[in-house]
């Protein structure tokens, strides 16, 4: 792990590096690990050991034909020997394969489970900066790099160290010279490999990149798709995704044009070897200092040998990209947490609902300053309204008391306790937000307003729904309760939505209520049906509503005017009015019951 992250307290903990990343993972099974490394060891010294079986038995039919001895019982232990290294391949390639099958399907499932983990920790600036398809790609190709990069060290690397060290031991009894040159030849022809191999990784890792962003493009067209029908965009939203496909597939063929030079060098100076071995074989053979099987074991070791590097070359390239793949995914997943809780951090306790602001001062990692000491205090179960153009600072101000973004200077209490130091789930716990544009998951309608309480039972559901008057067009739907709701909830119109936005709020019952807008999505005769839901749910809670349309807040108990970054009225709405100020031009220049985006004068 990078010391030099600041990292949630309930994160795991990961490191940057793609080695030390995986290996974490692989530590979780190495129990499992080493009885599939011991099961390799035996099957490849098994499948290395053929050709001295074969050696055996070529020397003793050999033997039988010279002596007139019969060749069967001549030849029964080395055919004995034949027999029980391809069974000893079958039953321990099959005994790592179980292993393998129990032990594979774990790690992935850790992989994918620790980095969804620590995503979840990231700030909202952090999931705003960043492609949602994007990230789920990348959690994916991270869990399945790591487990082929584990499986390349398992059946690729390590089996060609074992068949390596043996059939050299037995090429040593039978030709020194002929064990000296492939030991030099394994030796240079590895080492080269790797080198080149290892350049692989800046271009597999750009080549990543490139994937993941293609996938995010793909998934911001098609959750938009509506957006290109609207506007005849089809083919304009073709163009755009192919710029970036050809973006990927300049990355791809940099990567593979490079992968396939170096497949070149390997596949010669493979083919130049074996004809080489055989060749000297063949003239010590000639020489009368081989026999007839130690030739036939030599060709077949160092066929076996030659074939087995050539292919590790190619084993090399991919497993220089699976690590390029992980570094790519590590370094957009670890990164530090913008926002953590401090250890032992206890948890907010909201007796009444005070939420104060002293001092606070906030400024946007751009640049932008929003609050410069802004002093307020909301009293417990006051009715709050939030007015002012758009850029005001309204939304920050909601916010920094959700803590989705953290003030440089300052502080930001409820009942007394300063948000910084208590824990950011039972923060949210306690306040119940209703934004203008609800988000909802892709599950069924019960799933949907449960969320909001999940202990809830479905009769409790079902009573929120009626409350939110969502329960009508629910029993309307397909499946009813049981009905999925869309990817972002698009099969539901925006205000049957909202009303499920409404009715999750209710269930959850929290001490304070955020609305954004929250009625803005709804025909005239909802909203004032919803209206009634609202007013049942606002009563003895502290309530903070940001609004676009004046109206809708006029009845609160105190409206804060915001003008760039400053709170410059606060009263009531006749208070407000009589002053003749701020709120009052707003409420003379808003068109439709909607204030416009700026102050300035639009064009006639």
């Amino acid at each position: 792990m990078d010391t030099s992250l600041t990292i949630a307290e309930e994160a795991p903990r990961l490191s940057r590096s793609p080695w030390r990343f995986a290996l974490h993972f692989y530590l979780k099974a190495r129990l499992r690990l080493l009885a599939i490394f011991v099961f390799e060891a035996a099957q490849a010294a098994c499948t290395i050991l053929l050709p001295y079986a074969v050696k055996e038995i070529i020397d003793a039919v050999t033997l039988a034909n010279e002596t007139g001895v019969d060749i069967f019982s001549a030849s029964k232990d080395a055919m004995i020997l034949f027999a029980a290294l391809n069974l000893g391949i079958v039953l321990f390639s099959r005994a790592s394969g179980a292993i393998l099958v129990l032990t594979g399907p774990y790690l992935r499932r850790e992989i994918r489970k620790s980095l969804f983990s620590y995503l979840q920790h990231h700030s909202h600036r952090y999931f705003i900066s960043h492609f949602a398809g994007s990230l789920a790609n990348r959690i994916a190709e991270v869990s399945m790099s790591a487990m082929h990069s584990l499986w390349t060290i398992t059946f690729d690397f390590y089996p060609l160290i074992i068949k390596s060290a043996v059939a050299l031991i037995i090429l040593m009894n039978a030709s020194s010279e002929l064990a000296l040159a492939l030991s030099l030849w394994l030796g240079i022809y590895i080492y080269v490999s790797y080198l080149l191999a290892r350049r692989c990784r800046v271009y597999a890792q750009d080549f990543a990149e490139a994937r993941s962003l293609v996938t995010g493009k793909i998934v911001d067209s098609v959750t938009n798709v509506m957006n290109a029908k609207m506007f005849a965009r089809r083919q304009y939203e073709e163009d755009y995704l192919t710029d970036y496909l050809n973006h990927e597939v300049d990355h791809a063929l940099r990567t593979f044009w490079y992968m396939e030079k170096l497949r070149w060098f390997q596949f010669i100076a493979a083919m130049v070897l074996m004809v080489a071995m055989v060749g000297y074989a063949l003239k010590i053979w000639a020489d009368g200092n081989l026999t007839v099987g130690e030739f036939s074991m030599v060709a077949g070791l160092a066929i076996m040998l030659i074939e087995a590097a050539r292919g590790l070359s190619r084993s090399f390239l991919e497993f220089f990209e699976y690590l390029g793949n992980i570094s790519d995914g590590v370094s957009i997943f670890v990164q530090s947490h913008e926002i953590v809780d401090k250890p032992d951090a206890p948890r907010l306790q909201v007796p009444r609902g005070e939420i104060a602001f002293e001092d606070v001062t906030f400024i946007y990692p751009e640049g932008m300053a929003i609050f410069e000491r802004l002093n307020v205090t909301i009293e417990p179960k006051q009715q709050v309204g939030l007015v002012g153009f758009s850029g005001s600072g309204k939304s920050t101000f909601v916010n920094l008391i959700l803590r989705l973004f953290e003030c440089q200077s300052g502080r930001i209490r409820i009942d007394g306790q300063d948000i910084l130091d208590v824990t950011q789930d039972s923060l949210r716990e306690h306040v119940s937000m209703i934004p203008q544009d609800p988000l909802l998951f892709h599950r069924s309608l019960m799933e949907n307003i449960r969320y909001g309480r999940l202990d809830a039972s479905d009769a409790e559901v079902i009573e929120a729904a009626q409350k939110a008057h969502a329960h009508e067009f629910i029993l309307q739907t397909e499946k009813g309760y049981d009905s999925l709701v869309g990817e972002r909830g698009v099969k539901l119109s925006g205000g049957q939505r909202q009303r499920v936005a409404i009715a999750r709020a209710i269930l959850k019952d929290a001490p304070i209520l955020i609305l954004d807008e929250a009625t803005s999505s709804l025909d005239s005769v909802t909203e004032k049906k919803i209206q009634l839901g609202l007013a049942n749910l606002m009563q003895g809670r502290t309530v903070v509503v940001v609004a676009h349309r004046l109206s809708t807040i006029s009845h609160m108990d105190r409206i804060l005017v915001f003008d760039r970054g400053r709170i410059v009225e606060d009263g009531s709405h006749e208070t407000l009015l009589s002053a003749n100020g701020h709120y009052a031009r707003l409420w003379n220049m808003q068109a439709g019951g909607f204030l416009p985006d700026t102050d300035e004068p639009s064009a006639v």
